[in-house]
């Protein structure tokens, strides 16, 4: 029946300390077009290509849950005859793939982004941007990867056919996103970094029992509204150290979630652009019982090879589930191209 099916779902999902409905990631900064649709393209050169692996649970799921996301953005730059106010355009296009292997349900997502940059300042150190995303997604389950009680044969296995009235086992629908960031990063000065975005406006279905003709039998399998807020500091205390704290906000129906820290970055050889970064954070969140809890502290580190950044890091759960003594968090990496960077002008925090 469809109860037993969603049942089956939500056990499995039940066991990924996802905060919302939605994917998450750590080092949201490295992964800036899924964070907001309003940091496409703000950065100081061409192009920018990332990518970010997420490994969820290994301990507890046979199969971990692995989340991922590709991207790759664009800046245009207009004005390029005058020395003021250097506003920028940028382009992208996201791919985004969640699954949980061993019932073989997973989603993808394929958006185009855009966001215009205006400048604010002389210096073109001062941005107020705006951005929106439009994507398609699909979501699949693997049916041979499930059973059912009526399968049982009696003996040894679930060898019998089902009599559950299964629906299609994948489906597609549109989603829409738009953003807004501030950005203020004077030279050898404190920066400011200020975003907020909505996610899922039009609140599509996600039921593989979505039903044409009565679009409102299943209210409650929409994909609801997400919104977000982040900000980042960077604070230089001389040439090699700077502070750059962080927090990011993000609800989703009664789910909340706050990561908040700080990063060190050392600079290493200025000459090359190479830099290490170290940071540690702790994730809170809360549902429909309205109890903060701490879920997972978090360390972090990264490195500046000239054009390229790696970023590595490790959630580790402070949720019940660590009593089992299986428990284990959430490893990430990110890796990120600057394609011909101008200048150190940061416009957006890097992990």
């Amino acid at each position: 029946m469809r109860k037993g099916f969603t049942l089956l779902l939500g056990v499995v999902l039940s066991c990924i300390t996802l905060s919302a409905q939605d994917q998450h990631f750590t080092q949201f900064y490295a992964s800036p077009v899924t964070l907001n649709p309003a940091l496409t393209g703000a950065f100081t050169g061409k192009y920018r290509l990332s990518l970010i692996y997420r490994d969820q649970w290994r301990s507890v799921l046979e199969n971990p849950y692995v989340t991922y996301s590709g991207a790759a953005d664009f800046r245009f730059g207009f004005n390029k005859r005058k020395a003021n106010y250097k506003d920028a355009a940028g382009v992208g296009v996201l791919f985004y793939n969640d699954r949980i292997p061993d019932i073989g349900f997973s989603t993808s997502q394929v958006q185009i982004s855009a966001a215009f940059h205006k400048s604010l300042s002389k210096n073109n150190d001062q941005f107020l941007s705006l951005g929106a995303q439009f994507g398609i997604a699909q979501r699949n389950v693997n049916y041979d990867k499930l059973t059912f009680e009526d399968q049982f044969n009696g003996t040894n296995g679930y060898s019998n056919n089902t009599g559950e009235p299964l629906p299609e086992n994948n489906f597609a629908y549109g989603d829409f996103n738009v953003g807004l960031n501030y950005t203020y990063a004077p030279e050898q000065q404190v920066g400011v970094f200020i975003g907020a975005a909505m996610y899922h406006i039009l609140e599509p279905s996600v039921s593989f029992f979505y039903d044409n003709d009565n679009p409102d039998r299943y209210p409650d399998d929409r994909w609801q509204r997400k919104y977000v807020a982040h900000v980042g500091l960077q604070i230089p205390t001389g040439n090699v150290v700077q502070i750059m704290p962080r927090a990011l906000y993000y609800r989703q129906g009664p789910h909340n979630a706050v990561n908040a820290g700080t990063n060190l970055r050392f600079l290493v050889d200025e000459i090359r652009g190479n830099a290490l970064h170290v940071g540690g954070w702790v994730r809170l969140n809360n549902d429909e019982t309205k109890k903060w809890l701490a879920s997972a502290a978090i360390g972090m580190v990264g490195v500046e090879l000239g054009n390229f950044l790696i970023g590595l890091s490790y959630d580790a759960t402070l949720s019940d589930l660590t009593k089992t003594k299986r428990g284990q968090g959430a490893f990430e990496i990110s890796i990120a191209y600057l394609g011909e960077y101008e200048d150190d002008t940061v416009l957006c925090p890097k992990f």
